[in-house]
């Protein structure tokens, strides 16, 4: 089955139970397969975690869900060592993370402390502990869910943090006749909140995931499209509605996004088409806008659609 087969799968699968919402699900699926984190931003009663519950049970991976709260510890996340009395030594009890799934759920209603404790995971696909380091299983992807951060009890995740994510993706309100459709369909399944019992199944194994990471690494970039990234990160740092640039990290996880884009397509190479279509998703949380651009009511998309519009795109 080719990689454009598999997204047309698995696609097939979570329109069983999600309905419009196809930005979501592409950038969902693209980071799914090319090694990224995503972060779901949206207001309660989308669906984000319906979202992510619907992927898990179209993919034959072990899946697990981390509900974060104020009183969350790391160790809750991580894992902590335990005194085993039989042979008086520590051993280690490994916490949720250690998963191939990982949803976040409503992420910035924990701590920076706790927050803090995925970073080495997502970054490093580790944990360590009492300065052993432990390996997560592969493939390991992590999905988190927030909502905005001007709702009360939320804490604004660390630039160091959402750097890690491949996509920040907004999840808004269906259009008219998605919503109608939700209404229409799941009306009666108000309290059938699994999406297996909705008839999703699993039609992707780990070892797609894998062969698919190895595909779209190998997909090919022209040296015009590299430089076109190159010139939007240039394009963030020399804003003066932006007090914080993109970095070359930003640069190389667009690249990755767009690359699965292509493959999607059923292309083996990367037009600037995807660039565009990847580089806000990829650039909004790694931006940061200054204080003159906050006060104008102006937001990153914004900005970054500008870009769009300013720098050129190659032939």
């Amino acid at each position: 089955m080719s990689l454009e087969q598999l997204y047309q799968s698995i696609k097939t699968e979570i329109s069983k139970v999600i309905f419009g919402q196809d930005e979501v699900i592409d950038f969902s699926l693209a980071a799914l397969f090319s090694s990224g984190h995503v972060l779901l931003e949206g207001p309660p009663g989308v669906a984000k975690t319906l979202l992510v519950r619907t992927i898990a049970s179209a993919i034959s991976l072990d899946y697990r869900r981390i509900q974060m709260t104020p009183d969350l510890l790391p160790n809750d996340i991580t894992g902590t060592a335990v005194f085993r009395q039989n042979n008086h030594d520590f051993e280690f009890r490994r916490g949720p993370v250690f998963t191939n799934f990982l949803l976040a759920d409503e992420v910035n209603r924990a701590s920076a402390r706790t927050q803090s404790a995925l970073l080495e995971a997502m970054q490093e696909l580790s944990v360590t502990n009492d300065g052993v380091t432990h390996n997560l299983p592969e493939p390991f992807v992590m999905f988190a869910t927030q909502n905005p951060i001007e709702q009360e009890g939320t804490y604004p995740l660390p630039l160091a943090q959402l750097d890690r994510f491949m996509f920040k993706v907004l999840v808004k309100y269906p259009a008219p006749e998605d919503e109608r459709r939700i209404l229409r369909e799941h009306h009666a399944t108000g309290g059938l909140s699994d999406p297996r019992l909705m008839g999703v199944t699993p039609v992707v194994s780990a070892s797609d995931i894998i062969e698919a990471r190895r595909i779209i690494r190998e997909t090919h970039v022209r040296d015009e499209v590299v430089a076109y990234v190159q010139k939007l990160l240039s394009a963030t740092r020399n804003d003066d509605s932006l007090s914080v640039g993109a970095s070359p990290r930003s640069g190389l996880m667009l690249l990755m996004g767009a690359k699965s884009l292509a493959r999607f397509s059923g292309r083996e190479f990367v037009t600037p088409d995807d660039i565009q279509a990847a580089f806000i998703p990829s650039f909004r949380h790694r931006v940061v806008l200054s204080p003159t651009a906050e006060l104008e009511d102006t937001t990153t998309d914004d900005v970054l659609n500008q870009m769009l519009e300013a720098v050129e795109v190659p032939r």
